[in-house]
Formats: structure tokens, sequence, C-alpha cells
């Protein structure tokens, strides 16, 4: 047996490998979403979306936190798409190919591997702390947009390099300017690969827990947050909430709470890839 044939039956191999490993993640997320639809399903109605917490499993809703979630959601997008596009756009079109700019390109990419929990630690002390902002929607949104800023950058820059060089040079050729170029030529073009990021990583922060419980966010919130300096509470704390009571009842709510925030995260890959292939053929038209 030569080395060739060797590497035919490594290849083999690792492909049915991989194919078993990726079958049995399936089958097991399966099950997993299955069984939580079957004890949660039943409880979402109206009144589960509209009512506030309650100490009876019955009447209790999630409201607070589905309303802090969005606020959350909202804020932590404003703060950090113009940061993450704009250093995006400085790093990949005006940056000098220096020894500086290199390490900071290389811990950008290093900080979207870093656990969740060091950034709530690092907004416990900078948000909460130096800055008094107390456990508030203010600290939650700057520090889940810390979390999501090294996503964000490092997508924008990949969507910046896969435009082609031959609209740059064309537009060039035409007599624009370098940000009239980046303006009207380069964001367009990958404005579906740029908005695919946007979304995803906005996705993870909607799902983020450790973060928010080192800021301070409440377990139990009676009241709907009216201003960006309210007190909290999100859908992942909720149903940590839920799981933790000894009721089963209370495990029901978390199951239908999971299902919600499920459905919220489906809903935006979904608009993640509408937005990317729309895009594609706009471009590729």
């Amino acid at each position: 047996m030569n080395s060739r044939q060797k590497n035919r039956i490594k290849d083999r191999a690792f492909k049915y490998l991989g194919i078993f490993s990726t079958s049995i993640g399936l089958i097991l997320l399966t099950v997993f979403i299955g069984s939580i639809i079957k004890d949660g399903i039943g409880r979402i109605d109206w009144d589960f979306l509209t009512n506030l917490p309650s100490r009876k499993a019955e009447k209790a809703g999630i409201l607070t936190a589905l309303a802090g979630s969005v606020w959350l959601l909202v804020m932590t997008a404003i703060v950090s798409i113009p940061l993450g596009v704009a250093a995006a756009i400085h790093l990949e079109e005006y940056s000098r190919k220096t020894r500086w700019s290199s390490f900071l390109e290389i811990n950008i990419t290093n900080l979207a591997g870093v656990p969740s929990v060091i950034y709530g630690i690092l907004g416990l002390q900078i948000f909460v702390r130096t800055m008094r902002f107390g456990g508030s929607l203010l600290a939650g949104a700057f520090t889940l947009a810390l979390l999501i800023l090294p996503i964000i950058i490092v997508t924008t820059r990949e969507a910046i390099k896969a435009v082609p060089s031959s609209i740059k040079e064309a537009s060039y050729g035409l007599g624009a300017t370098k940000w009239q170029t980046i303006r009207h030529q380069v964001l367009p073009a990958a404005g579906g690969s740029i908005a695919t990021g946007i979304i995803l990583a906005l996705s993870r922060a909607i799902g983020e827990t450790a973060p928010v419980i080192i800021i301070g966010a409440l377990a139990y919130v009676a009241f709907v947050p009216q201003s960006p300096t309210d007190e909290f509470t999100v859908l992942p704390i909720q149903i940590f909430n839920w799981v933790s009571r000894p009721d089963h009842a209370f495990v029901v709510n978390a199951a239908a709470g999971i299902i919600v925030l499920l459905a919220v995260t489906f809903m935006m890959n979904g608009i993640a890839v509408y937005l990317r292939h729309r895009w594609q053929n706009k471009v590729n038209w």
C-alpha cells in the first residue's frame, strides 16, 4: 500500500468520523429541543408573555425579563455597531501595517474567544463601580458591547477583505476619494456579510447570562424597565431562577421561557441569512 492510498483511507476515515459526530450531535440536539417543546409549549399563551413574575407558577410571566432583554439588545446594538464597524474600517482601510497594528489585530482576534465571565468582571469594575452605573441597563449594555465588539470587528474586516479589488480600482479611476469609495462601493458590497456578523453577535449577547449576573442584574424584578438607568433582568436569568425552584410547575415555566428565547435567537439568525442572501443576489446582479 503506497502513501497515496494511505492518505485516501485517512481522508475517508476523517470524513466518516465527522459525519458520525455531526449525526450524533443533531440527534442529541433534536431530543433536547423536543423534550423542551413537549414540556413548555402548552404553557405559552398571552398571559405568560404579559404577566409579571409571581411566586405562583401558574400566574408567573416573562414580561419583565422579555422587556429587559429587548432593552439590553437595542442598547447594546446602539453602542457596539458604530464602534465595531468604524474600528474595522479604520484597521482595514486606513491603518498602516506596523508592528503595533499587527499586535492590535492579533489581540482583537484573541478577544473574540475570551470567556464571557471575564467581560462580566471587567464590566463590574469599570461600569458598575468606577463609573457608578450600578446594576442598570447602561452597565449591562456597555458590558455586552465589549463582549461582542471583537466579533463585529473581525467579521466586518473579513467582509471588507472579500470585496474584489477591481471595484475599488474602478472607483479610484473615476476620481472618487478613499472615503467615497468605502462609503458608496465597499460597504454596500460587503453589507450582507457585515449585517450577518452583527446579527449573529447580537444573538450571542441576548443569550449571555454570566456577564449580566456579575454586574448585578436581578433575578426577580417586579417592574418593566422604563429608562436606561433602571435595574433589569433578562430571559436567561429568569429561566435560571425558575429551574432552581423545587416546584415542577416552575420547571415547565423555564421550558416555556427557553422556547421563547430559542424563537428569538432563530428569528435573528434567519434574518441574518436572509440579509446575506439578499445582498449577495444584489451584488451578483
